[in-house]
């Protein structure tokens, strides 16, 4: 059974709900993919005997959930690049963090490199040679008896930023024992969520915001519902 959840879908592209645990594109590992079942899904839905074009815009992590958008035509695919190198893809993550951070609001800029032996980047406050300059912007939102929400917009797209950023800072998201955190979340999440993205659509030139609901876990759905989003 494919049982993706589409948030999304016109004539060119197509946006999924990404449990944790799904890779987004095929790797090392032969899992079946996000890209994979999307293709199944289409496949299907449009009676499609023949191969279909599933194009990957962009990617997060394998632990994280929410919104990931892929393009149905080739073209929709070279525009939808074109927005992600200009910057025109507003990603906005919702993370939940032990520690609260000092400011209720700042950016915050690091530089990092990947390690490829370990999956995991090494952080910097100053620049260095090989490093690549990562920028995100934090905003506290709403606190538990234990934990605090963060809303997370990224003004670049590194490997591993958000969790390599918010570690620095000392608040390691829930769940990341791979960035500091001292416990798994049962299910091996890592309490990072995409939870909206907003850009120009590249061919009707319409305003799209999509909105991702949260996994179905206790503290996430305490959260979401002590917003009251309106959003």
């Amino acid at each position: 059974m494919n049982d993706i959840e589409v948030l999304y879908e016109d004539n060119h592209l197509i946006a999924i709900n990404k449990r944790s645990g799904d890779i987004v594109q095929g790797d090392k590992t032969g899992d079946m993919s996000l890209c994979d079942k999307v293709k199944l899904y289409l496949k299907d839905a449009y009676q499609k005997s023949g191969n279909v074009f599933c194009g990957v815009i962009h990617r997060i992590d394998r632990p994280v959930s929410g919104v990931v958008l892929f393009a149905k035509t080739s073209k929709a695919l070279s525009r939808m690049n074109v927005l992600m190198q200009n910057r025109e893809l507003l990603k906005l993550y919702w993370g939940i963090v032990k520690n609260k951070p000092d400011e209720a609001q700042a950016t915050l800029i690091h530089y990092l490199k990947k390690n490829e032996k370990n999956n995991k980047v090494i952080i910097s406050s100053n620049p260095k040679k090989g490093f690549l300059q990562a920028e995100l912007a934090y905003t506290h939102l709403a606190s538990s008896e234990k934990y605090h929400l963060l809303e997370i917009e990224l003004k670049t797209g590194r490997h591993h930023q958000i969790r390599a950023q918010l570690a620095a800072i000392n608040s390691p998201l829930k769940g990341d024992l791979k960035y500091g955190f001292p416990r798994s979340n049962p299910d091996a999440s890592i309490s990072l969520h995409a939870r909206k993205l907003c850009f120009l659509h590249p061919v009707s030139n319409q305003f799209i915001t999509i909105l991702a609901p949260v996994p179905n876990e206790s503290l996430w759905l305490f959260f979401e519902q002590s917003l009251h989003t309106n959003e």
